[in-house]
Protein backbone atom coordinates (compact mmCIF):
# COMPACT_ATOMS: atom_id res chain seq x y z
CA UNK A 1 0.00 0.00 0.00
CA UNK A 2 1.41 3.35 -1.05
CA UNK A 3 0.05 6.63 0.33
CA UNK A 4 0.60 9.85 -1.60
CA UNK A 5 -0.80 13.29 -2.24
CA UNK A 6 -3.36 13.73 -5.02
CA UNK A 7 -2.34 15.28 -8.32
CA UNK A 8 -4.70 16.48 -11.05
CA UNK A 9 -3.47 13.74 -13.39
CA UNK A 10 -5.34 11.27 -11.14
CA UNK A 11 -8.69 13.06 -11.40
CA UNK A 12 -10.43 10.49 -13.60
CA UNK A 13 -9.41 7.52 -11.42
CA UNK A 14 -10.48 9.37 -8.26
CA UNK A 15 -13.88 10.36 -9.64
CA UNK A 16 -14.47 6.75 -10.75
CA UNK A 17 -13.48 5.46 -7.30
CA UNK A 18 -16.00 7.73 -5.56
CA UNK A 19 -18.71 6.91 -8.09
CA UNK A 20 -18.20 3.14 -7.72
CA UNK A 21 -17.92 3.11 -3.93
CA UNK A 22 -21.02 5.24 -3.35
CA UNK A 23 -23.04 3.50 -6.10
CA UNK A 24 -22.35 0.13 -4.46
CA UNK A 25 -23.20 1.31 -0.95
CA UNK A 26 -25.91 3.93 -1.49
CA UNK A 27 -27.24 3.35 -5.01
CA UNK A 28 -26.47 4.74 -8.45
CA UNK A 29 -28.05 8.16 -7.84
CA UNK A 30 -25.83 8.74 -4.80
CA UNK A 31 -22.78 7.50 -6.71
CA UNK A 32 -23.51 10.00 -9.46
CA UNK A 33 -24.10 12.83 -6.97
CA UNK A 34 -20.85 12.16 -5.09
CA UNK A 35 -18.83 11.84 -8.29
CA UNK A 36 -20.22 15.22 -9.43
CA UNK A 37 -19.35 16.72 -6.05
CA UNK A 38 -15.76 15.39 -6.27
CA UNK A 39 -15.43 16.64 -9.83
CA UNK A 40 -16.61 20.10 -8.72
CA UNK A 41 -14.34 20.07 -5.66
CA UNK A 42 -11.29 19.38 -7.83
CA UNK A 43 -12.28 21.78 -10.62
CA UNK A 44 -13.36 24.78 -8.53
CA UNK A 45 -11.04 24.72 -5.52
CA UNK A 46 -7.69 26.48 -5.66
CA UNK A 47 -4.70 24.20 -5.07
CA UNK A 48 -3.78 26.03 -1.85
CA UNK A 49 -7.26 25.27 -0.50
CA UNK A 50 -7.39 21.55 -1.32
CA UNK A 51 -5.39 18.59 -0.02
CA UNK A 52 -6.13 15.18 -1.49
CA UNK A 53 -4.57 11.92 -0.34
CA UNK A 54 -4.51 8.60 -2.20
CA UNK A 55 -3.98 4.98 -1.28
CA UNK A 56 -2.73 2.79 -4.10
CA UNK A 57 -2.25 -0.94 -4.24
CA UNK A 58 -0.21 -2.11 -7.24
CA UNK A 59 -0.76 1.30 -8.91
CA UNK A 60 -4.56 0.98 -8.55
CA UNK A 61 -6.28 3.72 -6.54
CA UNK A 62 -8.13 2.00 -3.70
CA UNK A 63 -8.75 5.00 -1.44
CA UNK A 64 -9.01 8.76 -1.57
CA UNK A 65 -9.81 11.59 0.81
CA UNK A 66 -9.98 15.35 0.44
CA UNK A 67 -9.48 18.15 2.93
CA UNK A 68 -10.57 21.64 1.85
CA UNK A 69 -10.10 25.01 3.48
CA UNK A 70 -12.65 25.84 6.15
CA UNK A 71 -12.81 29.44 7.36
CA UNK A 72 -13.53 29.80 11.08
CA UNK A 73 -14.29 32.98 13.07
CA UNK A 74 -11.09 32.78 15.15
CA UNK A 75 -8.94 33.19 12.06
CA UNK A 76 -7.09 29.95 12.76
CA UNK A 77 -6.10 27.88 9.75
CA UNK A 78 -8.65 25.08 9.37
CA UNK A 79 -9.57 22.40 6.84
CA UNK A 80 -12.55 20.09 6.61
CA UNK A 81 -12.38 16.41 5.62
CA UNK A 82 -14.92 15.49 2.95
CA UNK A 83 -15.35 13.16 1.16
CA UNK A 84 -13.74 9.80 1.95
CA UNK A 85 -13.87 6.66 -0.21
CA UNK A 86 -12.23 3.25 0.05
CA UNK A 87 -12.82 0.59 -2.58
CA UNK A 88 -15.51 -1.81 -1.42
CA UNK A 89 -13.34 -4.92 -1.76
CA UNK A 90 -10.69 -3.56 0.65
CA UNK A 91 -12.91 -1.85 3.23
CA UNK A 92 -12.30 -2.89 6.82
CA UNK A 93 -8.53 -3.20 6.35
CA UNK A 94 -7.72 0.17 7.95
CA UNK A 95 -6.95 1.94 4.66
CA UNK A 96 -9.33 4.82 5.40
CA UNK A 97 -7.82 5.43 8.82
CA UNK A 98 -4.27 5.31 7.41
CA UNK A 99 -5.25 7.78 4.67
CA UNK A 100 -6.86 10.17 7.15
CA UNK A 101 -3.85 10.02 9.47
CA UNK A 102 -1.55 10.63 6.49
CA UNK A 103 -3.66 13.66 5.55
CA UNK A 104 -3.75 15.00 9.11
CA UNK A 105 0.03 14.66 9.35
CA UNK A 106 0.40 16.57 6.09
CA UNK A 107 -1.91 19.33 7.36
CA UNK A 108 0.21 19.58 10.53
CA UNK A 109 3.30 20.04 8.36
CA UNK A 110 1.48 22.98 6.71
CA UNK A 111 0.82 24.51 10.17
CA UNK A 112 -2.93 23.95 10.00
CA UNK A 113 -4.50 24.51 13.43
CA UNK A 114 -7.84 22.69 13.19
CA UNK A 115 -9.45 19.86 11.26
CA UNK A 116 -13.20 19.29 10.99
CA UNK A 117 -15.40 16.59 9.50
CA UNK A 118 -19.05 15.62 9.42
CA UNK A 119 -19.70 11.91 9.73
CA UNK A 120 -19.84 8.84 11.95
CA UNK A 121 -18.33 9.69 15.34
CA UNK A 122 -17.40 6.07 16.07
CA UNK A 123 -15.32 5.88 12.87
CA UNK A 124 -13.67 9.29 12.94
CA UNK A 125 -12.86 9.13 16.65
CA UNK A 126 -10.30 6.42 15.74
CA UNK A 127 -8.20 9.15 14.10
CA UNK A 128 -8.59 11.81 16.77
CA UNK A 129 -11.82 13.59 15.88
CA UNK A 130 -14.14 14.46 18.75
CA UNK A 131 -17.78 15.46 18.74
CA UNK A 132 -18.40 19.17 19.05
CA UNK A 133 -21.63 21.09 18.98
CA UNK A 134 -22.53 24.24 17.18
CA UNK A 135 -22.09 26.32 20.30
CA UNK A 136 -18.38 25.54 19.91
CA UNK A 137 -18.13 26.15 16.16
CA UNK A 138 -21.09 26.65 13.86
CA UNK A 139 -21.39 24.57 10.72
CA UNK A 140 -21.91 26.58 7.52
CA UNK A 141 -25.34 24.99 6.97
CA UNK A 142 -27.95 23.31 9.21
CA UNK A 143 -26.81 19.80 10.14
CA UNK A 144 -29.16 16.91 9.40
CA UNK A 145 -27.24 14.80 11.95
CA UNK A 146 -25.73 17.15 14.58
CA UNK A 147 -24.11 14.18 16.35
CA UNK A 148 -21.73 13.93 13.36
CA UNK A 149 -20.15 17.40 13.74
CA UNK A 150 -16.53 16.60 14.66
CA UNK A 151 -13.21 18.40 15.03
CA UNK A 152 -9.70 18.15 16.39
CA UNK A 153 -6.83 20.46 17.17
CA UNK A 154 -3.71 19.82 15.10
CA UNK A 155 -1.42 22.25 16.92
CA UNK A 156 -1.75 20.89 20.46
CA UNK A 157 -3.88 23.79 21.70
CA UNK A 158 -7.36 23.17 23.06
CA UNK A 159 -10.08 24.27 20.67
CA UNK A 160 -11.90 27.31 21.97
CA UNK A 161 -15.56 28.15 21.36
CA UNK A 162 -16.00 30.63 18.53
CA UNK A 163 -18.75 33.12 17.84
CA UNK A 164 -19.62 33.82 14.24
CA UNK A 165 -20.14 32.07 10.95
CA UNK A 166 -17.93 29.60 9.13
CA UNK A 167 -17.34 29.23 5.42
CA UNK A 168 -16.38 26.29 3.23
CA UNK A 169 -15.15 26.09 -0.35
CA UNK A 170 -17.72 26.53 -3.15
CA UNK A 171 -18.16 22.81 -3.87
CA UNK A 172 -19.24 22.21 -0.24
CA UNK A 173 -21.73 25.08 -0.32
CA UNK A 174 -24.62 22.72 -0.97
CA UNK A 175 -27.00 22.37 2.00
CA UNK A 176 -27.89 18.82 0.90
CA UNK A 177 -24.33 17.73 1.79
CA UNK A 178 -24.87 18.78 5.38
Amino acid sequence: MKLSLFSESETKDVINLFKNVFSESEGEAEGEAISEFVSSLIATTQAKDLVGCLAKDNEITVGCIFFSRFTVPSGQVAFILSPVAVATDVQGAGIGQKLIQYGLDHLKSLHVNLAFTYGDPSYYSKVGFEQINESTVRAPFPLSQPIGWLAQSLDGNKMQAMTGSTRCVAALCDPSLW
